[in-house]
Formats: C-alpha cells, sequence, structure tokens
C-alpha cells in the first residue's frame, strides 16, 4: 500500500486550502509508525513549513503579513491503493522531516 500524506494551509480569516500527497512504501513502515515520525517533526504537533518539507506550497495569492501565517497543518495519513503524486518513498521523506523540525 502506498501512503497518503494530508495537509492544509489556513489562512487568517480560516479559509483553508487542502492537498495531498502520496509516497510509495516499499519498506512497508506500519501507518502507525509513520504518524508518530511525522508528529514528532511537527512544530507543537500540528504545524510544519511546506517549503523545508519539500510540499507544495498552498498559500493564497492575497496575503496579509500582519495577520496570516507561513506554516502548513498536518492532517493524516492513511493507506491508499492510488498511484504515488511523489517521486519519493515515506522512508527518505521521513528521513527528510526529521532533519527539518523547527522550533
Amino acid at each position: 500500500m502506498n501512503i497518503q500524506f494530508n495537509y492544509l494551509y489556513r489562512d487568517a480569516a480560516n479559509y483553508k486550502k487542502h492537498h495531498f500527497e502520496i509516497f510509495s512504501n516499499i519498506n512497508r513502515i506500519k501507518l502507525s509508525e509513520i504518524e508518530q515520525a511525522i508528529k514528532s517533526a511537527l512544530i507543537d504537533g500540528e504545524w510544519f513549513y511546506a517549503s523545508e518539507w519539500n510540499l507544495w506550497d498552498l498559500h493564497f495569492e492575497k496575503w496579509d503579513n500582519e495577520l496570516d501565517h507561513t506554516w502548513h497543518e498536518y492532517e493524516s495519513v492513511e493507506e491508499t491503493i492510488e498511484d504515488t503524486t511523489k517521486g519519493e518513498d515515506i522512508f527518505l521523506f521521513l528521513q527528510h522531516i526529521s532533519t527539518k523540525k523547527s522550533i
């Protein structure tokens, strides 16, 4: 099974833009282990910078520097039979994000 990583951007007015990426899972890492690795790399257990994680930036075109923020929000991971959208295995993604945790 492949792994679908779901995330979103929520602006200061609470408008949301959702997106997902699908990774291969060649090593058959358990979903619970993937979830744990992702959560340990998040800022305050919820947020991350899409650019640091090599994910699509979902910011809206209209930007208010005084209100809007730069981070994205993690939603969930799930198994899927859908084709991959990222040319990367989830193991490599988890390795990458473990080095990018921002405080």
